[in-house]
C-alpha cells in the first residue's frame, strides 16, 4: 500500500522515531529490526545478480529477470523512497517433530519446517502494515510499501545492509542471535531515519552447509545453482524433475532445511511464539503414503491459508510420488503408486512410472520393454 505524504509542518526527531519504530516492532513480534539507506550504493548486488542470470541458475524462476535494477534501487519500485526498514520473525514451531529424525525414516515426508503453519507472506506483510498505522498515528501520513517476498525486493542484501544479519555461506540470512530460521519482510519509506550499521560475516572457514548439500546445489561459497536446489526442484520448477536428481531428493518433499539443520548457528534459533506457524494437519511428523492419498478436495481444504497449497495439487502428488521412489519398497508404499498410475495427470503418471521402477514392479519394466 503507499500512502500520500501529508507529513505535519512539524518535523519529527527522526532519531526518536527510529527508537519508537523498533520497540513498536517487537510488540507487533518482530524479533529485529534495522534500517538502510535505499540510495546505498547495490552495484557489487546488481552485477552479481545479472552474472546469476546469465548463468541460467534461476532455472525457470523467470520472474528474477523480468524487474531489471529495481531489485537494487528501492525508488525505481517506489519513488521517493529513502529507508528500507528490514524485521525478521522466527518460525520454527513449537513441539514439531526433530527435523532429523524425520529425513531419517524414509517413509515419512519432510517438509521445510517454515511451511508447517500458516502462509508467512500474509502474516508478516499484515504486522507490517500495523507497523505502518503506528508511525502514521505519531508523524501522520507517509509514503510507505510492504513486503514479504512478494516484490521485486533484494531481502538479503537489503537485510545485510541494515546490520540484520550477513549473508552465509547457503546465501541466506544469518544472525549470531538467531541463526538463519526466520522470515523477513521489509518497508520501502520515505521517512529520512537513522541507519544502522552492516554486521561483519562470521562464517569463517566453515563449509558445513556446502558438504551437506543434497543435490550440491550450493556451488561455492555464497553461490547457488536453483536448478540443482532441492527447494527449487519441489516448489518453483513446474514441470518434470531432472531424473538424475530424483534419488537425491529422498523424503524432502516440500523445500529441503538440509543447510540450515547443519548450520552451527542455528543452535542460537529461538523457537516462534507466534500461533500462526504452529503444525497444522500433523505435517511435521506423516507418512508418505497417507499423503499421496489425498484427493485434489482434501489438499485444498487441508492447505488452506498455508504455502504449501500454492503449488498445487498435481506438483504435490509428483514430488510425493519421488519420495515414494525413494522410501524402502514395501506393499504398501508400492499400492499407492500403483493407484496414482493412471492419474489424469501426464507430470503425475510419469513420476509414478519412475517410482514403480525403483521397486522393480513387473508392470512397469514391461512398459518399458
Amino acid at each position: 500500500m503507499i500512502e500520500e505524504n501529508t507529513m505535519t509542518d512539524l518535523t519529527p526527531d527522526y532519531t526518536t522515531l527510529a527508537g519508537e519504530i523498533k520497540a513498536w516492532s517487537k510488540e507487533l513480534g518482530f524479533q529485529d529490526i534495522r534500517i538502510a539507506d535505499a540510495h546505498a550504493d547495490m552495484s557489487h548486488v546488481q552485477s552479481g545478480l545479472s552474472e546469476w542470470l546469465a548463468q541460467e541458475c534461476h532455472g525457470e524462476m523467470h520472474y528474477m529477470a523480468k524487474h531489471g535494477s529495481k531489485r537494487s534501487s528501492p525508488a525505481e519500485l517506489v519513488p521517493g523512497t529513502r529507508r528500507v526498514i528490514s524485521v525478521r520473525m522466527n518460525y520454527t514451531p513449537p513441539k514439531a517433530k526433530d527435523s532429523w529424525q524425520v529425513l531419517q525414516d524414509s517413509n515419512k515426508a519432510f517438509i521445510s519446517r517454515y511451511a508447517l503453519g500458516r502462509d508467512y507472506h500474509k502474516v508478516v506483510r499484515a504486522r507490517l502494515q500495523k507497523l505502518a498505522e503506528k508511525i502514521a498515528n505519531e508523524v501522520g501520513q507517509f509514503n510507505y510499501r510492504v513486503f514479504s517476498d512478494s516484490a521485486p525486493v533484494m531481502e538479503v542484501a537489503w537485510a545485510q545492509k541494515s546490520g540484520l544479519g550477513w549473508r552465509g555461506k547457503h546465501t541466506l540470512l544469518l544472525s549470531r542471535d538467531a541463526g538463519s530460521l526466520f522470515f523477513l519482510g521489509e518497508m520501502y519509506t520515505d521517512l529520512p531515519l537513522p541507519v544502522d550499521n552492516p554486521v561483519d560475516d562470521y562464517c569463517g572457514s566453515c563449509t558445513r552447509c556446502i558438504d551437506i548439500c543434497p543435490t550440491q546445489a550450493i556451488t561455492a561459497p555464497y553461490q547457488l545453482d536453483a536448478r540443482r536446489c532441492i527447494s527449487y526442484l519441489t516448489i518453483e520448477l513446474k514441470g518434470s524433475i531432472p531424473e538424475m536428481l530424483r534419488p537425491l531428493i529422498g523424503n524432502r518433499v516440500y523445500g529441503c532445511d538440509d543447510c540450515q539443520l547443519i548450520c552451527p548457528w542455528n543452535k542460537y534459533a529461538s523457537i516462534t511464539n507466534e500461533d500462526d506457524f504452529s503444525v497444522r494437519n500433523g505435517l511435521d511428523d506423516v507418512s508418505l503414503t497417507e499423503l499421496f492419498s489425498w484427493s485434489k478436495e482434501q489438499f485444498e481444504t487441508r492447505l488452506a491459508g498455508m504455502p504449501i497449497r500454492r503449488i498445487g495439487h498435481e506438483q504435490w502428488l509428483r514430488n510425493l510420488a519421488v519420495g515414494l521412489g525413494n522410501a524402502p519398497s514395501s506393499p504398501a508404499v508400492i499400492a499407492a503408486l500403483r493407484r496414482r498410475r493412471d492419474d489424469p495427470s501426464p507430470l503425475v503418471r510419469e513420476h509414478v512410472h519412475w517410482a514403480l521402477l525403483q521397486h522393480n514392479d513387473v508392470v512397469e519394466r514391461e512398459k518399458d520393454g
